[in-house]
Order: structure tokens, then sequence, then C-alpha cells
């Protein structure tokens, strides 16, 4: 049984990273094509008002984060260089 809720964890580690991975792609095509447009597109008005930021979202526990980035290192999800590129960024260095 403890082998099966292993799996089953490392399934849904893979899973949310996996989502994690597809929306960050998905934002940054969306803010080439935003970038793209806004340099076509004809001047607009020049006082548009925007719409206040919305917040920013809390913050993950940073050691769980961790854990996660290293069972996914250890299951050769992550290469060597995602790894180390992604605990640079958990650590804010």
């Amino acid at each position: 049984m403890p082998g099966l809720i292993r799996g089953v964890a490392r399934t849904a580690v893979v899973a949310g990273t996996a989502t994690a991975v597809s929306n960050r792609v998905s934002r940054r095509q969306g803010e080439r094509w935003a970038q793209q447009e806004a340099q076509q597109a004809p001047p607009q008005q020049q006082y548009v008002e925007q719409a206040p930021a919305a917040p920013a979202p809390a913050a993950a526990d940073p050691i769980a984060q961790l854990k996660e980035l290293g069972e996914l290192h250890q299951s050769g999800v992550l290469t060597d260089e995602e790894f180390a590129a992604q605990k640079a960024k958990i650590l804010g260095s």
C-alpha cells in the first residue's frame, strides 16, 4: 500500500509541475503576441484608465517546493540544469 501512495503522490507532483510549465509557456506566448499586436496596432487614445493590478498570489512554502523539486530531479523528470534553475528561483538567488 505505501508503494501505491508513493506512486500516486509522484503522479500528482508530475502533473502539478506539467501544469505549471504549461501555464508559464502559455503566459510567455501571450505576452509575445500582445507585444506584436501593440507594435502593429495604430496609436490608441493617450489617456486610458487602467484597472488596478491584481494582488500577488500567496507565496508557497519554499521548503515544500524544494522537496517537490528534489523528487522531480531524482525521478528524472528534471535535468540538472532545470533543477538548478528552479532551485535558484525558489531561493531567490
